[in-house]
């Protein structure tokens, strides 16, 4: 019987993924790489993860997995139903948030989603966990009160992956409050009443 797998160290793994993939894009991505980035010994990714597709597979779940993390603690610190303008301030906190704390995760996210064009299997995996995270945010807005559609709710990924996609493409100094704001604010004008 083989040994229950080491959740730990995949998630290393992925997380060095993703860091190789906002650093070096898919040029530099390679298992060597990945287990650089991760600290682990020569071999590792590969042992884990069998092929190229795998891999990156992987960093795409873990990209779900932070995104699920970051909205439960954002909704946990929330009281009570949201309207509109709560709506507004939650996504401007997440831009905010998005393009300066995780800058590095949502780089190499772009990096997936461009490759996965090329790569059948990886935008199986992408649309999987695109669909997955739309139902975990539709969730969310139930949770919070807010009478959010499903479709509102893709609506709002879509306006807010596009906002996020200019943040994060710029210089970090040049995020701010008010932009993210000013964003939210026509996003949330972007879906039904």
């Amino acid at each position: 019987m083989a040994p229950p797998p080491n959740l730990a160290r995949r998630r290393a793994l992925a997380d060095g993924a993703l860091r190789v993939l906002a650093a070096s894009g898919l040029h530099g991505f390679s298992h060597r790489a990945v287990d650089a980035a991760a600290e682990l010994p020569p071999g590792t990714a590969a042992n884990y993860f069998g092929s190229r597709d795998a891999l990156l597979g992987a960093a795409a779940e873990r990209v779900l997995e932070l995104h699920e993390e970051d909205m439960a603690a954002a909704h946990g610190l929330v009281v009570g139903p949201v309207d509109r303008e709560g709506l507004i301030g939650l996504l401007a906190m997440s831009l905010e948030m998005s393009a300066k704390l995780h800058r590095e995760r949502y780089l190499a996210v772009y990096e997936l989603t461009l490759e996965a064009t090329r790569r059948p299997a990886l935008q199986e995996t992408l649309d999987t966990i695109n669909r997955a995270a739309v139902d975990y945010s539709h969730e969310q807005h139930q949770v919070l009160g807010l009478k959010t559609s499903r479709e509102d709710v893709q609506t709002l990924a879509a306006l807010f992956g596009g906002a996020l996609f200019t943040l994060v493409t710029r210089q970090p100094t040049e995020v701010d409050a008010a932009t993210c704001a000013a964003l939210a604010r026509a996003m949330v004008a972007g879906i039904a009443e």
